[in-house]
């Protein structure tokens, strides 16, 4: 038979049955450690900059250095066509040259008003043309940067020739479409100033672009 506790006793068993909460820990910190934690995050910050720099740096070299063999194979190409060109040009002027010493072969280029290009021209003013879209391309990109001086200027001579050469079909137009070229009795004149152009404009110039084409692919020989 249970016997009936106190309201007193009851109070104690209840109070000590009831589960006590689980202590907070409280991390203390000393200044040191939030140093060191704030060192650590700007050695973070830096590195991951100090990578990206580096990592675009080296991309950007590699794209200098793929801009720079292209303009290598550009050279090689316009030098090949302008040993083609200059042996074409020297067949003109023997062309113009027979002309100017033969009468009927210069109505063979002027006749009746009619000017005819082909018996001392067959394939035209230019029988190539000569590229400069690598050269532009490196020049938009700044691809000289590790380039010396004189590699520079080099390049930059043989492109200015390259322009001069082309702009012999804009100056023999201008003698060849000229209202004074169609008169016969200015044939002579006509040839005469379209053999000055040839030389002054193109054939002159070859013999030294040839030169420096080399020159500039053998010192880009390494991109």
């Amino acid at each position: 038979m249970k016997e009936n506790l106190p309201d007193e006793n009851k109070a104690s068993v209840q109070i000590k049955t009831k589960k006590e909460p689980p202590p907070e820990v409280i991390t203390v910190r000393n200044w040191k450690e939030y140093l060191g934690e704030s060192l650590l995050i700007m050695f973070s910050v830096v590195l991951a900059l100090l990578l990206t720099e580096l990592f675009n740096k080296l991309h950007e070299s590699s794209r200098q250095k793929e801009i720079l063999r292209q303009l290598r194979e550009e050279l090689v190409i316009n030098k090949s066509a302008e040993e083609l060109q200059y042996k074409y040009q020297l067949m003109v002027l023997r062309n113009i040259d027979s002309a100017l010493s033969y009468p009927s072969f210069a109505k063979q280029v002027l006749d009746s008003g009619y000017l005819y290009l082909k018996p001392i021209a067959p394939d035209g003013i230019l029988k190539r043309d000569l590229s400069d879209v690598a050269w532009q391309i490196a020049r938009q990109n700044n691809a000289f940067a590790n380039l010396d001086l004189d590699t520079y200027r080099l390049l930059n001579d043989i492109y200015e020739q390259q322009m001069r050469i082309t702009k012999i079909e804009e100056e023999a137009a201008k003698v060849l479409l000229s209202f004074e070229s169609r008169k016969p009795e200015n044939v002579r004149t006509t040839l005469i100033l379209l053999h000055d152009n040839y030389h002054g404009w193109a054939a002159d110039r070859a013999p030294g672009l040839i030169k420096s084409y080399q020159e500039a692919i053998d010192k880009l020989s390494h991109y």
